[in-house]
């Protein structure tokens, strides 16, 4: 997407790939250049979406940050060069993310998101009645600006006198809330890339120390665990998932198939 290539190098991966292709194609004896947003699934699998533009791009502190138009799943929020959502199937992340565990929960009220930047997981924890109260706590403020700024769809949960949102570390804001407990805890972070930001809050110290202590009796946590399909479950889904074993007596992992990802997605849950 011209210029766009060096704001969009980095997959999910770690690896640089051409993000942005030009393809001449012929409509009406006119030759019109189509845009292409390309992304490595595996080593050897790469997945290409057109697009019909790209709508806002920028840079935080941590991250770079897109939002495009794609043909095939409408509006779509790339950070550093990989899909977190798109407008299509956004919906099957988010509530596979959110909705087993506070349905499991007898009486959730209190819940702490980990992330969570774009809003969709506050805004899925929202829609349970029964929910009082949402902490969402996000490091990157420029991304949660971006979001609140370009994804109307969650614009309600942003207003919502039920939400409150930091910008903070997640661990660091956990530690600090010593006194508070919750009923669900969320992880909808980044992959653990070794050396990555959100590596430290997928750990076997973490869940022990700081994160099983700020919940009550009965309390869930459920999080994100990335790729879990027949090429890619070995990456980091099932290193979260006997991270986790290791550490709960009761721990269940599922997947779901989200299209705009090209492959299956995992979470796992444990009280």
């Amino acid at each position: 997407v011209g210029e766009m290539n060096h704001g969009l190098e980095a997959n999910g991966h770690g690896k640089p790939v051409a993000m942005a292709k030009q393809q001449q194609l012929q409509q009406s004896g006119d030759h019109e250049e189509t845009q292409w947003y390309e992304e490595e699934v595996h080593d050897d699998l790469k997945f290409c979406y057109t697009l019909n533009s790209v709508l806002h791009r920028g840079t935080s502190k941590y991250q770079e940050i897109a939002l495009v138009d794609t043909k095939c799943f409408g509006k779509a929020l790339i950070i550093d060069g990989k899909m977190q959502s798109a407008e299509a199937d956004e919906f099957i992340y988010h509530e596979s993310l959110i909705h087993p565990p506070l349905l499991f929960h007898p009486n959730p009220t209190t819940v702490y998101i980990m992330g969570g930047s774009e809003g969709s997981a506050a805004r899925e924890a929202l829609r349970h009645k029964t929910v009082q109260r949402v902490v969402m706590c996000d490091i990157d403020e420029e991304v949660v600006h971006f979001c609140r700024t370009h994804l109307s769809v969650n614009w309600e949960a942003f207003a919502s006198d039920k939400l409150c949102l930091v910008i903070n570390d997640a661990r660091a804001e956990l530690e600090k809330r010593r006194e508070e407990k919750f009923d669900v805890i969320v992880g909808d972070l980044a992959d653990p890339m070794e050396g990555g930001p959100c590596y430290q809050l997928y750990t076997r110290s973490f869940y022990e120390q700081v994160l099983k202590p700020r919940l009550h009796d009965g309390g869930i946590f459920v999080t994100q665990a990335g790729p879990a399909g027949v090429l890619t479950h070995k990456e980091v889904f099932s290193s979260i998932y006997n991270t986790l074993r290791h550490v709960f007596k009761h721990v269940k992992a599922y997947t779901a198939h989200v299209p705009s990802f090209a492959d299956t997605w995992g979470w796992v849950m444990w009280r």
